[in-house]
């Protein structure tokens, strides 16, 4: 008997997922991360200037990434792996790891992620267990750096991204403001005619045609469109 090909859902996700677990969003109203100007803690230029910094900075985000926990958003799209007739992969923008420990084993981190590191070198990446000091060195002798794709620098997985959303059925986006680019692009990639929903509590300004937006936070918009997914598609 021949089985069907189970529908793509491709989700894209944003600082507005990891936010509901407690992971503030990546920049204040004034600009500012953590108080520090972006281009300080998340720019090659500034760690060339102050790597100290720069290094304790991010050991701070992974040490409060290793506090918090999934959500509701998190949990909802790695249970709808289980969904007969469909396969899920999400893109996401966020350099924790909730979606893994939340169960989902397709996950593309367009900027890197908080628990690697990498050779200043030659870019090889390692599982970073804990902090990151000066003088911390990879096994080639260059200075190991948080592997986190920096304001500059280039998105080397934008192009496995798009070939991901171009396979979409149905294309979710949770949680980011689509301002950022090359991300922002992806929707251009989903294929004419595949649904895409767009989950964020501010709706935009003007929509897009063809896009259905839901006005609610990601811990009750993506549980919502996964229902209806499963019910009407």
């Amino acid at each position: 008997m021949h089985m069907p090909t189970p529908k793509h859902l491709v989700v894209l996700t944003g600082a507005g997922v990891s936010a509901e677990s407690g992971i503030r969003t990546f920049r204040d109203s004034n600009g500012l991360w953590e108080n520090h100007r972006v281009e300080d803690v998340a720019s090659p230029e500034g760690f060339r200037r102050d790597p100290a910094l720069v290094l304790e900075f991010y050991n701070q985000r992974r040490r409060q990434a290793r506090e918090v926990a999934p959500n509701a958003a998190h949990l909802a799209l790695a249970g709808f792996e289980e969904a007969p007739g469909w396969r899920v992969s999400i893109i996401t923008q966020n350099v924790d790891d909730l979606h893994e420990r939340a169960g989902s084993s397709q996950v593309l981190h367009l900027h890197g992620m908080l628990n690697q590191m990498s050779s200043t070198r030659t870019q090889e990446v390692y599982d970073c267990p804990g902090d990151i000091h000066v003088g911390d060195l990879a096994p080639d002798g260059s200075q190991l750096r948080p592997h986190i794709v920096w304001f500059g620098e280039l998105v080397p997985l934008i192009e496995d991204a798009a070939e991901i959303t171009a396979t979409a059925d149905v294309l979710l986006v949770v949680g980011t403001s689509l301002q950022v680019y090359p991300a922002a692009g992806l929707l251009h990639y989903a294929p004419a005619g595949s649904p895409i929903y767009v989950i964020d509590p501010s709706q935009p300004p003007a929509g897009r045609p063809g896009v259905r937006y839901i006005p609610e936070a990601a811990s009750t918009g993506v549980p919502r469109v996964l229902r209806e997914l499963t019910d009407g598609f």
